[in-house]
Formats: structure tokens, C-alpha cells, sequence
């Protein structure tokens, strides 16, 4: 692996960012497509930088006649956005790598743990519904011409700067204050959460690899929390305690359509992963990091500039009216 060729279209998001330290530390020969627009999470200094817009199909073509080993593309989201990618690529790159997401599967998940073989239907996120029409394109560009793509599906993956709760810093704000906060359904389903940098873990090995090309693999942690542990773990880090009330995704969502649509189209419903196939290539892949000491860098981070714990008003007003109705 050491010497590839990698170009990352984008590399500076929660997941990405990990994985470009983790690349080069591999001996990547990595390339970084962005728009230089963030420096919350910097590029490791042994990346080089292509500063352009890759909706931009000259830039894309450009970039593209460069021939990479792989291409790991973090910024589609679209059937659109990777038709184009995968166009201009064509005859250009060895291995092309798409970022989906784990909310893809069929949700409510029919049975439990998920793996890559579980239907993808989800009525309720359009997110999640572009990210399955931009696997059926890919699946049929392998199918039709051969075209070398590997599909990753991360579930709820976070790094220091990322609350995994609706509304950010809110709910950690609202606990150091001693207000309740709100906590979907019965706070009793089950829940994955990964650590950006136990996501590289499992990705990296996987670039260049040829027993991934056609194929799909999930890369998860196998931490597994229920909701009412996320939040007391969250407010134990914090110095505090969590008074949660119990409010069901439906009631949220009638009172906060994007928060609720993020709960029934993800979050509401019980997510456990098996990691055997990513294992069958990756021998020695396990996440290492477990919420406790992932939670203990989101404090810290926050804390270090106060300035970063913003309160999302919408949510906080949000929480206020629901907590008004349903609490005992």
C-alpha cells in the first residue's frame, strides 16, 4: 500500500480529517482537493493541497487527468455529483471510493446487527435517500463497464468537535445550567458511535486494496450505548448530571421538522453493526476508543474556547416546549 497514489476530494470533515493523518502516517503519497475554507481540523504538513471547487468541471477534469491510484470522495452527496466524479475519472483511477452512510439501510432495520447485506430503504431522510441513489448508479457502473469503486458505509462517526446530539453544544449547556434536556423515544435504544480516528483505522487498509473493488464495507465501532447512556456519559464529562425527559421521535418532529427527521430517518431506531466483513480484509481492525474518553475530548475542546459552545436557539426553544409537555 505504501506509495500509493490517493487523492481525497475533501479531507478536512469530521471523518476525512482522520483519515488523511492516518494515510500519510501509512506512507500514502496523498493528495488533498479542498477549497481551503476551514481550519478547525488542519492538514498534516506531508499532504499536498489542490485549492479548487470540484463542481467545477474544468477543476474536476483537470484534477482527474492527474491518474490516481485511489480517489476517496467525501463530498458526494448527490446521484448528480457522482456521475460527474466518476465521468471525469474514468480511465484515470484505480479505485474509486465513495463515502455513503450506514443511515442508508432499511430503517426501521428488520433485525439486528446490520451488515452490508441489509436492504437500503429509507422513507423518511432525503439524505439518506441520495446516498442510495448514488450507490444503484455505482452498482450499476461495475456491473455494466467494470468501473472500480468501493462503497464504505460510516455510521454516527464523531471527533472532539461534534456533540452527537441534535442542536450541538445545546444539551451539554442546558445540563452544566440544570435544565432538563430531551432524550427520543424511552432512551432505551441501542446506539453506535465511532471515533473519527478508529474509523481511519479501518479505511485506510482499505485503499488500494483489490479484493475491496465491487464491493461495500461498513465501518463501525463496536461500542454500543443506549441514548440515556450517551447523554449521562456526555453530562458525567461535563462536570454535571443529566435530567432527561423522555419525548417520542413523532411528538419532535412535529415540533422541530428537521430534529425529527433526523430521529426518524436514523437516530430512533436501534443500530448495531457487525464488522466481520470489513475483518475478512482488515484482520486486525478494532475501534479502540470507547464514548467515555470521546466525550472527554468533546468537553475539553469546547471548553478550551468558550466561543465554540453555541446554544442552537430553535433547539433550545424546541426542548422548552416538549419538556412543558411531557415531563412528569
Amino acid at each position: 500500500m505504501s506509495g500509493l497514489r490517493v487523492l481525497f476530494l475533501g479531507g478536512t470533515g469530521i471523518i476525512s480529517s482522520a483519515c488523511t493523518r492516518r494515510a500519510v502516517e501509512a506512507g500514502l503519497d496523498l493528495t488533498v482537493v479542498n477549497r481551503g475554507k476551514t481550519s478547525t481540523r488542519p492538514l498534516p504538513p506531508e499532504a499536498k493541497v489542490i485549492s479548487a471547487d470540484v463542481s467545477d468541471p474544468a477543476s474536476l477534469n483537470a484534477i482527474a487527468a492527474q491518474n490516481f491510484d485511489v480517489v476517496v470522495d467525501w463530498i458526494a452527496f448527490t446521484r448528480d455529483q457522482v456521475r460527474a466524479r466518476t465521468d471525469a475519472l474514468r480511465d484515470h483511477v484505480g479505485q474509486y471510493v465513495f463515502i455513503s452512510s450506514a443511515s442508508a439501510y432499511q430503517t426501521p432495520p428488520a433485525r439486528l446487527p446490520i451488515t452490508e447485506s441489509t436492504p437500503l430503504r429509507n422513507p423518511h431522510w432525503q439524505y439518506s435517500r441520495n446516498k442510495i441513489a448514488c450507490e444503484d448508479l455505482l452498482t450499476a457502473l461495475y456491473r455494466d463497464e467494470n468501473y472500480p469503486v468501493t462503497v464504505i458505509r460510516p455510521s454516527h462517526t464523531y471527533d472532539r468537535t461534534l456533540v452527537p446530539f441534535d442542536g450541538g453544544w445545546t444539551i451539554v449547556e442546558r445540563m452544566r445550567q440544570g435544565k432538563p434536556v430531551v432524550v427520543h423515544g424511552d432512551g432505551t435504544s441501542l446506539w453506535t458511535l465511532t471515533h473519527h480516528r478508529d474509523f481511519a483505522r479501518g479505511l485506510v487498509p482499505l485503499l488500494g486494496h483489490p479484493r475491496t473493488l465491487g464491493d461495500t464495507f461498513q465501518i463501525t465501532s463496536d461500542d454500543v450505548l443506549t441514548w440515556d447512556q450517551i447523554a449521562h456519559t456526555l453530562a458525567a464529562a461535563a462536570g454535571t448530571t443529566a435530567q432527561i425527559v423522555h419525548v417520542p421521535s413523532e411528538a419532535i418532529a412535529a415540533v422541530h421538522q428537521n430534529w425529527g427527521d433526523g430521529l426518524l430517518g436514523d437516530k430512533t431506531h436501534s443500530a448495531v453493526f457487525d464488522n466481520s466483513k470489513l475483518r475478512s480484509v482488515v484482520p486486525d481492525y478494532v475501534a479502540i476508543i470507547p464514548f467515555e474518553a470521546g466525550a472527554r475530548e468533546i468537553v475539553a475542546w469546547y471548553d478550551e474556547d468558550p466561543t465554540r459552545g453555541q446554544v442552537d436557539r430553535a433547539i433550545d426553544e424546541a426542548m422548552d416546549t416538549l419538556i412543558a409537555r411531557y415531563a412528569l
